[in-house]
């Protein structure tokens, strides 16, 4: 909605789609800098500080309510300097403000309603806020209203509130060190406890895929034979495979349900939401050898390439849930709607696989789902050829707003998503495609060899936090994994080293989340539990243990080691909150596998036997072609290709073995190990 004068505020020289969709709001907007907060001390008043991102629904239902109604927006621009922040861009702000959110409410969500001091010391904070007072939820007026009193008439109570709260979070950041002894099998049990028998997820609703859960379930069950953990990873991976959070014609995986089925999404479509689950379906589909998972996995992954891909590489950050106003407009269906692209029989067939009936299951429309439903292999074939019609007829539908801004976090989980994917299930375009997005983010999205954290329209202006380069290093080691060129290794290396010597805190070892080089924040905090993503910790942990094994550098495992007892105390208190923290306990635990191959006659039968479902295992190849590999692991023994054909040197659990040159052998040798 535009302004009475048709006048844009300052947010309409701004890249981010978010921050443009303020852009014509009467609100006097500022993008975060020193501007606003210099504004903020010359006038006297406090600032309001909004934090979303452009697919999230109910950002959009404050907006409407709220930032485009003159009334709200004549009260924040006499009394408040308003601060719009995409939390994608500044992942960072977002950060220290929900934290301020959490320790004030208790929770957080989007979007995030923070009031604050000229030097950004927040004092007040909430999530979504109506217009008015309504069904318990304080209005966003009476909120203005009282903290403006309280400004005016009792500042001191608000200065008084943000030293206690700053100091209250400072405190935070010095982490309590502890044992992690036996907390794989409590956070096991916390996720046993909170299983949900008979849809898979955990807890009731709404339910969020937590794509790092299954991953370290699957690594649990592996290490201790529990066949009760991988039947918790089967029957989630079932249920929402099977549910609407799964998009049946178009691919991908909405961003949760709100429902204990899996069956009503938030219908908004996040990249890094997707590149997690289709690397936990690709993991599932290699362990327990399921071509249905398989099947899930490439349909992200086409989804992805189709309607998320730009022309330089780079994948786009989200997509909305809302089209022409409505949550899910593009993906309802009625019965008439499938039998005008299908035709009668098959439209009908169709509705009745799906559940797609003229009451319908969201707001007089359907959701398809196969909730209850098994199809057999025919369903599967006619499913498959009717897709494409459907997503035909979808496709003349207003689409939901898309975000194109290629973020460095999304595209590092990308890259490590289909390396690892195109390994498991042997599908060489993946791994081109993580080639190729990888060349992006290290072309597009690094300046001065600083990564930065997402690029639009030419422009990547916001240095990148511990969580992107984490991300970016997982993305290059699984490259290598999967190509085992030395190029990919020494670049993970070399990342590895930027993001210890920005983000490492000397004093515990665990990670910062903006870097040495960033300074417009009140306090440099950690991402320390496993949320929506896993943090970069623990991402950084299982990266630089991988990196000890593939380059010998013992220094890599020390810092591993550093930032798992930096949180051990906080894994001992809720250990289901950093299970992908807890993967590299288990590595650890496993003592990791490495597979060195001397290259010869046979490399490729050699490779192959490595291959398959061997979390714990490294591979590298030296010898003739991988010359680098000795620059790359100095400390490691010269290896010898036995009779000119290709051997393989195993080592685990601190021991070595005696050299194969029959892949079978090899083979055989790493089930032993498994």
């Amino acid at each position: 909605m535009l302004s009475e004068n048709n006048i844009s505020n300052r947010l309409i020289h701004e890249k981010s789609p978010y921050l443009l969709q303020h852009a014509n709001n009467p609100v006097n907007w500022y993008p975060w800098g020193d501007e606003a907060f210099e504004e903020a001390r010359r006038r006297g008043v406090p600032v309001f500080l909004s934090i979303g991102y452009s697919s999230c629904h109910w950002c959009h239902v404050m907006e409407r309510e709220c930032f485009e109604d003159r009334e709200v927006a004549d009260k924040l621009n006499a009394n408040f300097v308003s601060v719009k922040v995409d939390r994608e861009e500044r992942p960072d702000v977002d950060h220290l403000y929900m934290e301020a959110c959490a320790a004030l409410t208790g929770g957080g969500g989007w979007p995030l309603s923070c009031f604050a001091r000229h030097d950004r010391r927040p004092f007040f904070a909430g999530t979504y806020f109506p217009k008015h007072d309504r069904a318990g939820l304080p209005g966003f007026m009476t909120v203005l209203d009282n903290i403006s009193s309280l400004w005016k008439h009792d500042r001191q109570r608000l200065e008084r509130a943000a030293e206690s709260l700053v100091g209250h979070m400072s405190e935070r950041v010095v982490l309590e060190k502890g044992t992690l002894g036996g907390v794989c099998e409590a956070a096991y049990g916390q996720l046993e406890r909170s299983f949900d028998s008979r849809y898979g997820g955990f807890g009731t609703q709404p339910k969020f895929p937590s794509a790092h859960n299954l991953l370290f379930l699957l690594r649990y069950g592996l290490i201790y034979r529990d066949s009760r953990a991988h039947e918790m990873v089967r029957k989630t991976l079932d249920g929402m495979a099977a549910g609407g959070i799964f998009d049946h014609i178009g691919g991908g995986f909405c961003r949760y349900s709100t429902d204990a089925r899996w069956l009503v999404p938030h219908f908004e479509k996040m990249l890094y939401d997707n590149a997690m689950l289709a690397m936990a379906y690709a993991e599932a589909a290699a362990a327990f050898v399921r071509a249905d998972y398989e099947a899930v996995a490439r349909r992200v992954f086409e989804y992805c390439a189709r309607d998320m891909l730009g022309a330089d590489g780079g994948f786009f950050t989200a997509e909305d849930a809302d089209s022409e106003g409505v949550e899910g407009k593009y993906y309802l269906w009625t019965p008439g709607e499938v039998i005008k692209a299908l035709g009668g029989g098959e439209g009908e067939r169709f509705c009745q696989l799906f559940h797609i009936t003229e009451p319908g299951n969201f707001e007089g429309k359907s959701i398809p789902n196969l909730i209850g439903r098994q199809l057999s292999h025919e369903e599967k074939n006619f499913a498959a050829q009717c897709f494409p019609k459907l997503l035909s007829e979808r496709a003349k539908r207003v689409p939901p707003f898309k975000d194109d801004k290629t973020p460095a976090a999304g595209n590092g989980l990308m890259v490590a998503s289909l390396a690892l994917a195109g390994r498991l299930l042997r599908e060489q375009a993946f791994i081109r495609q993580a080639e190729c997005t990888a060349r992006f983010m290290l072309g597009s999205l690094v300046q001065g060899g600083r990564l930065m954290s997402g690029r639009r329209e030419g422009v990547a202006a916001h240095p990148a936090t511990s969580d992107d380069y984490a991300y970016l290093v997982w993305g290059l080691v699984e490259l290598h994994q999967a190509t085992h060129n030395p190029d990919w290794l020494e670049l993970a290396a070399q990342w590895a080293d930027s993001m210890l010597a920005l983000f490492r805190d000397d004093e515990d070892g665990a990670l910062f989340l903006s870097g040495g080089d960033v300074h417009d924040l009140p306090l440099r905090q950690k991402n320390t539990h496993d949320g929506a993503l896993p943090s970069g910790n623990s991402v950084a942990a299982l990266n630089l243990l991988r990196l000890a094994r593939l380059t010998g550098r013992e220094e890599y495992e020390a810092r591993a080691e550093a930032i798992l007892d930096a949180l051990a105390g906080m894994a001992e208190a809720y250990p289901a909150g950093l299970t992908a923290l807890l993967m590299s306990k288990l590595y650890m635990e496993n003592l990791g596998t490495e597979v060195m191959i001397a290259s010869g006659k046979g490399l490729d039968e050699m490779l192959q036997a490595a291959e398959g479902y061997l979390p714990f295992t490294t591979v590298s190849v030296r010898g003739m072609g991988y010359e680098k590999m000795d620059a790359l692991a100095p400390s490691f023994q010269p290896m010898d290709a036995l009779y000119d054909t290709a051997t393989a040197y195993l080592c685990s659990k601190g021991a070595c073995q005696q050299p194969v040159t029959e892949p079978g052998a090899l083979r055989e040798k790493l089930r032993g190990v498994y």
